[in-house]
C-alpha cells in the first residue's frame, strides 16, 4: 500500500523507486501484487506515465487515510514505551487496595498528574489477559507461569483473637489447639480449612480448622474477630492496626508460618509501557518501609 501510494504520489514507478531507494522492478512487482490481491487494476501504465483507474482511485483514497492512521498509531505506541502517559488499569485484593494502594496512587499521582488509573478490586484471581489489565498487584501466588512477577516485599499470615475470645475459651499453645476452636475461614486460600505452621526445627506442621464464620473478604473476619467470635488467620496488613491498637492479640508466636510474598504481575517484560514501568519502581520504593507488612 505504502509503494502504490508513493508511485500514484510521484506518477510514475521510477520516481517512486528512487523515493523508497527500490528498483523499479520491485517497485512494479510490489503493484502487481497488490492488483493479483485485490484482483482489480489500479493503474492504466503507458511508457511515459501512470494513471488511476476508478477502482484504483477510491482505493488509493482509502489507502491515504489507512497510512496517516498507521502512521500515528506507531507514533503513539513508541511514545507510550517511551513516555508515561494514558491510562493504567489495575487490580488488586480489596484489603490490600484500600489499605496499601489507595495512598501509593495518591503519591505517584501528585507526581504524574497526566497520568490515569482505573482500578478494579477483587480477591479472586483475574485474568490480566483476558480481561484486559495492565497490572495486578497480588498477595502469595503470582498466578500464571507467562506472567512476570516483580516481588515488592513479604507479609506474615498472623493467628489473632481478641482479649475476650482468649478470656472465655484460653489461648492455643500448639498448632494442633487450633482444632478445639472456632476459626474464621478465608475463601481464596485452598485448601481454606488448613492452616499451616513451621515449629522452631523448620518442621511443617498442617491443621485442619472449622468455625462458624467462612468469607471472600478478610477485613469482616478480622473485624469479627476483634470483637470475640473466633480465631482469624489473616496477612500483617490486615490485622496489624488492631494487634497495634490491642483489640487483636497474635497467637503461636513461636510457631510461625512461611512468608507470603507481594508480587507486581504484568502479562510481559516486552515492550512494557513506561507507565507500568514507573509505577511498579515507584511501588518498590513506596513499600520498602511499611510497617503494617510485618508485626513487631
Amino acid at each position: 500500500m505504502k509503494v502504490f501510494g508513493q508511485v500514484v504520489e510521484s506518477g510514475s514507478f521510477a520516481k517512486a523507486a528512487e523515493r523508497l531507494d527500490l528498483s523499479t522492478s520491485a517497485t512494479s512487482r510490489l503493484v502487481a501484487e497488490l492488483e493479483a490481491h485485490l484482483q482489480t487494476r489500479l493503474l492504466n501504465r503507458t511508457t511515459r506515465r501512470v494513471s488511476l483507474t476508478e477502482s484504483g482511485r477510491a482505493f488509493y483514497e482509502r489507502t491515504v487515510q489507512l497510512l496517516a492512521d498507521l502512521e500515528e498509531a506507531e507514533h503513539e505506541a513508541t511514545r507510550a514505551a517511551v513516555v508515561p502517559r494514558g491510562t493504567i488499569r489495575l487490580t488488586t485484593s480489596v484489603n490490600f487496595g484500600v489499605r496499601h494502594l489507595a495512598p501509593a496512587i495518591a503519591g505517584f499521582l501528585a507526581r504524574h498528574p497526566e497520568l490515569r488509573f482505573d482500578v478494579s478490586l477483587s480477591d479472586r484471581m483475574v485474568d490480566l489477559v483476558e480481561e484486559g489489565f495492565d497490572l495486578a498487584i497480588r498477595i502469595g501466588r503470582p498466578g500464571a507461569d507467562h506472567l512476570v512477577a516483580r516481588k515488592l516485599g513479604e507479609t506474615r499470615v498472623v493467628p489473632c483473637a481478641s482479649p475476650a475470645y482468649l478470656a472465655a475459651h484460653g489461648a492455643p499453645q500448639a498448632p494442633e489447639d487450633l482444632e478445639r476452636h472456632n476459626c474464621f475461614t478465608y475463601e481464596y486460600v485452598q485448601p481454606r480449612n488448613v492452616w499451616r505452621f513451621r515449629d522452631a526445627a523448620g518442621t511443617e506442621r498442617a491443621v485442619r480448622v472449622n468455625g462458624s464464620l467462612h468469607s471472600n473478604n478478610g477485613d469482616l473476619l478480622a473485624e469479627a474477630a476483634a470483637r470475640g467470635a473466633g480465631i482469624v488467620f489473616e496477612p500483617a496488613f490486615i490485622v496489624g492496626p488492631d494487634v497495634r491498637s490491642g483489640r487483636l492479640v497474635p497467637l503461636l508466636q513461636d510457631f510461625e508460618p512461611a512468608p507470603v510474598p507481594i508480587y507486581a504481575v504484568y502479562p510481559s517484560r516486552k515492550h512494557l509501557s513506561a507507565k507500568v514501568r514507573l509505577f511498579v519502581d515507584f511501588l518498590l520504593s513506596a513499600f520498602a518501609h511499611t510497617e503494617d507488612w510485618n508485626l513487631p
